[in-house]
C-alpha cells in the first residue's frame, strides 16, 4: 500500500481492483454518462425550471470533474507530460465549455448567442473520457479479454462517433431546418446517413450541416473498419497463445512453446506438446 498521500491518490486514481477503486470507477463513469445525458434532454422542449436543474446538475459535474483534473496532476509522477497526455486533454475538454460560460461574463465579455451555440457543441466532444476506461486491460475491474476489450472499443467508437455527430449537427441544423427540432432527429440523420441508406426526408441545410455530414461518414469510414482490423489482428495474434498466468508479473498469454515468462522471466512451467 502506498506510504504518502501522493502515492495513495495515484494509486487509487488507477486502481480497479479494491473496493475503492472500483467506486470511484463507478463513480466516475455514472457522472460522465449523466453529463452527457443532460446534453441530450437538453434540446427537447423542457420547463425552464428544468433547464436551471440541468445547468445546476452540469455546474456539480463539472466541479468533480476539475476535483479528478487536479488530483490527477498532483499525483502524477512527471506533472509536465501529464499536463500534455491526451486523456488529460479530454479531460480539460470537458472542463472549459461549463467554465466559460461562468466566469468569462464576470471579466467583462459578453457572451453571444453564436459563441454560446459554439460551447454548448463543444460539449459533445465531453464523451471521449470513456476512452480512459477502454485504454487497458483493467477496464470493467481487469475481468474481461483482450478480445473482448477489442470489441468493447469497437463499440465506444461506433458510439463516439454517433453520439457527437449527432450533437454537431443538431447544433449546426436546429435553428436552420425544420425537421431538426430534437437530438433525436438529429441521432436518427447520423444513423441514416452512416449507414448509407439516405432517406432524404432529412437533410442538411447549411454550409456546416454539410461539413458535420462529410465529417461524419469519413469518420466512420476510417476508424470503424480500424477498429475491426484491431479485433481481427487480436484474434489472430492469440490464436497463438495459451492461457498461463506469470506467478511473478500476472502476466496472463504466452507463446504455447513458452517456459518462461517472456514479460520477467519467471519459470512458469507450461507444459507443450511438440507432437
Amino acid at each position: 500500500m502506498p506510504n504518502t498521500f501522493r502515492k495513495t491518490l495515484q494509486f487509487y486514481l488507477i486502481d480497479c481492483k479494491t473496493a475503492l477503486g472500483k467506486i470511484i470507477d463507478i463513480f466516475i463513469i455514472f457522472l460522465n454518462l449523466f453529463i452527457c445525458l443532460i446534453l441530450v434532454v437538453e434540446t427537447y422542449p423542457v420547463s425552464e425550471a428544468t433547464r436551471q436543474l440541468l445547468w445546476q446538475l452540469e455546474v456539480v459535474i463539472v466541479i468533480f470533474f476539475i476535483i479528478e483534473y487536479v488530483a490527477r496532476l498532483y499525483a502524477s509522477q512527471n506533472r509536465l507530460r501529464q499536463l500534455g497526455d491526451v486523456y488529460s486533454i479530454i479531460d480539460l475538454i470537458a472542463i472549459l465549455p461549463t467554465l466559460s460560460v461562468i466566469f468569462l461574463p464576470l471579466i467583462g465579455i459578453t457572451l453571444d448567442f453564436g459563441f454560446i451555440r459554439f460551447i454548448r457543441a463543444f460539449r459533445t466532444f465531453r464523451i471521449f473520457r470513456f476512452l480512459r476506461f477502454a485504454a487497458d486491460g483493467d477496464f470493467f475491474f481487469g475481468s474481461i479479454t483482450p478480445q473482448l476489450l477489442k470489441v468493447t472499443r469497437l463499440f465506444l467508437t461506433i458510439l463516439m462517433i454517433f453520439f457527437i455527430s449527432s450533437g454537431l449537427f443538431f447544433y449546426v441544423e436546429s435553428d436552420l431546418n425544420p425537421n431538426v427540432k430534437n437530438f433525436g432527429d438529429a441521432f436518427y440523420f447520423t444513423v441514416v446517413a452512416l449507414t448509407t441508406v439516405g432517406f432524404g426526408d432529412i437533410i442538411p441545410l447549411s454550409d456546416a450541416g454539410k461539413w458535420v455530414t462529410v465529417l461524419m461518414i469519413l469518420s466512420g469510414i476510417i476508424l470503424i473498419p480500424w477498429e475491426i482490423s484491431q479485433i481481427v489482428k487480436e484474434w489472430m495474434r492469440m490464436a497463438t497463445k495459451k492461457e498461463a498466468i506469470c506467478p511473478k508479473c500476472g502476466l496472463r498469454y504466452h507463446d504455447e512453446d513458452a517456459s518462461h515468462c517472456k514479460s520477467c522471466g519467471q519459470v512458469i512451467y507450461q507444459e507443450y506438446d511438440g507432437g
